[in-house]
């Protein structure tokens, strides 16, 4: 049997850091109980699901589905970024370097490795958490309506419920656009002593405010504030009777989303991070 290198390495990861199969698990479950309490209303402010009118019914499911998934979304990038603040920085600073550096794997097929966490493993992650979360809330959706003696077809329609290739697109497009800041912190982690999260984030506050006194401009600021979300409104497009992001009713559109600028420099820096935190690792000893 061929050795597997690539493999065993994520496997590493993955029981290393426990939380990045954990914390989407917890908040997908924390979801499903939320929507359960409010399907039930045991507060008595409005109507159970089952009551309400179909419009109503619509509407409480593309909250519930919008709201589960932006959550799990939410929570797999903040592992994402937790992950790749210690992924280098952990084993200098606990020593297991010495023994990883004295197995017959190289520093770039590591620093691939510890990449491929929040850019492979967390979207596939997110996707099928995600998917599985709506399709537990349709079936309690469901339930509930079949408990009230009405048809639950509504929710079983193909527009009401959330496509899966969108779905698996939504958290792929988030680890590609946001894949800069991954490979950042990657390379933050193979360099700092100390206090990596600090040395990622304090020399853009300090480039900003820099320019901002002498120059009186905001580029900084610009570049940073583009970097947050305005990959989504160019990946998807919502139809005009729908406002809420993330939505069933959405519609890919990938050639826009490919035709970004911003998306291929940041893929490109991405790609430099990796490469000089390749090279950081192969000096890389304890601190």
């Amino acid at each position: 049997m061929k050795p597997r290198p690539m493999y065993w390495l994520l496997r590493r990861e993955v029981w290393e850091h426990r939380g990045i199969c954990l914390a989407p698990l917890v908040i997908a479950g924390l979801m499903v109980l939320l929507f359960l309490i409010a399907a039930l209303d045991p507060t008595q402010r409005s109507r159970p699901l089952w009551l309400l009118a179909p419009a109503q019914q619509h509407a409480a499911m593309r909250i519930a589905y919008d709201i589960a998934a932006k959550m799990i979304m939410l929570t797999a990038f903040i592992v994402g970024v937790s992950y790749c603040v210690d992924a280098l920085h952990g084993e200098r600073r606990d020593r297991s370097i010495l023994f990883w550096k004295s197995l017959p794997v190289s520093d770039f097929t590591t620093v691939l490795s510890k990449a491929s966490i929040p850019l492979v493993i967390l979207p596939l992650l997110a996707f099928a958490v995600i998917f599985v979360t709506d399709l537990a809330i349709l079936l309690l959706g469901t339930a509930f309506l079949l408990l009230g003696g009405l048809g639950p077809t509504a929710l079983w329609s193909p527009l009401q419920f959330p496509s899966p290739v969108a779905l698996a697109a939504i958290p792929i497009a988030s680890a590609l656009w946001f894949a800069p800041l991954y490979g950042w912190l990657l390379l933050v982690s193979g360099w700092a002593r100390r206090a990596p999260f600090l040395w990622a984030v304090l020399p853009w506050l300090a480039l900003g405010m820099v320019e901002q006194f002498a120059l009186h401009t905001t580029i900084v600021a610009s570049m940073l504030a583009h970097s947050g979300l305005p990959w989504f409104g160019q990946a998807f497009h919502h139809e005009p009777q729908f406002t809420i992001p993330g939505a069933p009713m959405v519609s890919l559109t990938p050639e826009m989303f490919l035709s970004m600028p911003g998306l291929w420099l940041g893929l490109a820096f991405t790609v430099a991070c990796v490469t000089a935190a390749v090279r950081m690792r192969r000096r890389s000893v304890p601190i």
